[in-house]
């Protein structure tokens, strides 16, 4: 587990794009659970992170794919790959994610 952020960087329901030992996440803040996924749309390779946070996930700006934040599975197109879900752990007020394990 490498530190991503403090846990005070993250507005809930907004996604953030950050390096973590060289690999590009996203993380997204709801309620106590923060989400950690690759950072890279499986349909286009384009940022997760600049796109907007909805009901089904983090949804790509560019074609509208969609992925959700707990098993980053596409639930509308183009996408139909997953992207690489991470798991995080809160302590201290630190956001820490291990990028070398994926959870789906």
């Amino acid at each position: 587990m490498s530190r991503a952020c403090a846990l005070s960087e993250l507005d809930e329901g907004k996604p953030l794009g950050v390096e973590v030992d060289g690999e590009p996440v996203v993380l997204v803040r709801q309620g106590d659970t923060v989400h950690a996924l690759r950072d890279e749309c499986s349909h286009a390779t384009l940022a997760l992170s600049e796109g907007e946070v909805t009901r089904k996930g983090v949804e790509c700006w560019l074609h509208g794919s969609c992925f959700d934040l707990r098993t980053g599975a596409p639930s509308s197109p183009p996408a139909t790959e997953p992207v690489d879900v991470f798991p995080v752990e809160i302590r201290d007020g630190e956001v820490h994610v291990d990028v070398t394990t994926t959870t789906n």
